[in-house]
């Protein structure tokens, strides 16, 4: 009796049945798509813009002339001359420079006027003053012997003439300079410049100016990455400073002192 009086619960009176859900159609899914075990018909969409990809970034190291990119602008053009100083005079030369030149630290100025110290330390020899980054470098015009050797010396291999030098001294890896353009209208168009490596050695990166359809993105440009030893010699030529861009970023291991000498022309302020 008890068994079924237990049954009963369940199957009599006692189970009440469950109320159905309004508007629900039993055995039928109602969301297409979803569940259905049934085939499924796809359109691909084209993107809206095409996806491109990041072009792998080329290394410079073996010697030679390399035009590095063509344009409406004409053609860049690099000269990559490792060795352009014997072992012997590249290390007095720069341990000579290293002490003997007046290396101060110049304070730049952004675009909202916010003063900042550059990376690095510098001097600027020749005739006229060069203004960049909102500031200006006073010109010494009496060159050091050793400046004078070297700019004969690379006028005399390359065929160019320059009346000015930039001296650069990287302290550390953490001295650095950003990306930027040698392109100041002192310059004038196109200028030639002739860079020389003393010391530990630094990357040298560059990479392509984004066409006008890239709103300024970098993203999927040209790069090119060029390690600078101790006595090379780097010319950047034609277009470079037109459609390329440059820098030598901070690095996080120990890296020792470096003078880089960047010869180049000033032309007067109109």
């Amino acid at each position: 009796m008890g068994d079924k009086r237990q049954r009963a619960r369940v199957q009599g009176t006692w189970a009440k049945p469950l109320p159905k859900l309004a508007g629900r159609t039993t055995g039928t899914n109602q969301a297409p798509g979803t569940w259905s075990s049934g085939p499924q018909t796809y359109e691909f969409q084209q993107p809206a813009t095409a996806v491109r990809e990041i072009p792998a970034e080329k290394v410079i190291d073996q010697p030679g002339d390399y035009e590095i990119s063509h344009g409406p602008t004409g053609v860049s053009r690099l000269r990559f001359i490792p060795g352009f100083l014997q072992q012997e005079d590249a290390d007095w030369m720069f341990s000579t420079l290293l002490t003997e030149l007046p290396w101060s630290q110049k304070t730049n100025y952004g675009q909202m006027g916010e003063a900042y110290k550059e990376p690095r330390l510098t001097c600027w020899y020749g005739e006229l003053p060069y203004t960049y980054s909102h500031s200006t470098l006073q010109p010494i015009p009496e060159w050091h012997p050793i400046l004078t050797r070297l700019r004969v010396a690379i006028e005399q291999y390359t065929g160019h003439s320059f009346n000015s030098l930039l001296c650069n001294l990287y302290r550390d890896g953490k001295d650095s300079i950003a990306w930027h353009s040698d392109n100041e209208a002192s310059l004038g168009p196109q200028p030639t410049i002739a860079s020389l490596s003393l010391g530990d050695t630094r990357v040298f990166s560059l990479r392509k100016q984004p066409g006008p359809e890239e709103n300024g993105d970098y993203t999927c440009v040209a790069r090119l990455r060029i390690p600078l030893t101790h006595g090379t010699l780097l010319m950047m030529e034609g277009c470079t400073q037109d459609d390329w861009q440059h820098q030598v970023a901070k690095e996080y291991h120990d890296r020792g002192p470096r003078i880089n000498l960047t010869f180049r022309t000033i032309f007067p302020e109109q």
